[in-house]
């Protein structure tokens, strides 16, 4: 009896490119805003005006497409001071997500705060936070979080406050 071996053939997939992050210009901040805008309607993100990306852009991270294609995804992180920052208006375009966009922007705002001596990452999410979760997020215990920027969420909005060690 004899065995023939059948080779497969190599399937290569294109959406497996690990999206590119880089730090927001002010010229992005046009952008930011679209994006954001979305997520406001949605109550996922607090509203913040144009002026708002225009002063902090280079808080931002953000992801592009191809080209000249808008902004796919954005993070801020905010430095509290004491060893803790802020992350926040995290958000990836519904045709994004799923896709590693929100993954790669978590990975570079945690290694960016690393590298800042941050001992204490912070969130807040509406939604069940199962990506902040996926990197070691957990709920963060009352009195934690910096209390200038606990009392500046929405209560409105029922935000659930998650944070992580590095």
């Amino acid at each position: 009896m004899n065995t023939v071996a059948i080779s497969r053939p190599t399937v290569r997939r294109t959406d497996a490119v690990v999206p590119r992050v880089r730090r927001a210009r002010l010229q992005d901040a046009p952008a930011l805003h679209a994006l954001s805008l979305a997520f406001v309607r949605s109550g996922a993100l607090r509203s913040r005006g144009l002026d708002h990306y225009l002063a902090h852009a280079g808080r931002f991270l953000l992801v592009t497409g191809a080209g000249r294609t808008p902004v796919r995804g954005c993070l801020a992180l905010g430095d509290e001071g004491d060893g803790a920052a802020v992350l926040y208006n995290f958000c990836v375009e519904e045709g994004s997500q799923g896709q590693g966009v929100g993954g790669a922007l978590l990975r570079a705002a945690l290694s960016e705060a690393a590298g800042r001596a941050v001992r204490e990452v912070f969130a807040a999410t509406t939604g069940g936070g199962a990506l902040f979760r996926r990197y070691g997020f957990h709920p963060a215990r009352p009195g934690r979080a910096p209390a200038a920027w606990v009392n500046a969420l929405d209560p409105a909005r029922g935000s659930a406050v998650l944070a992580r060690l590095l």
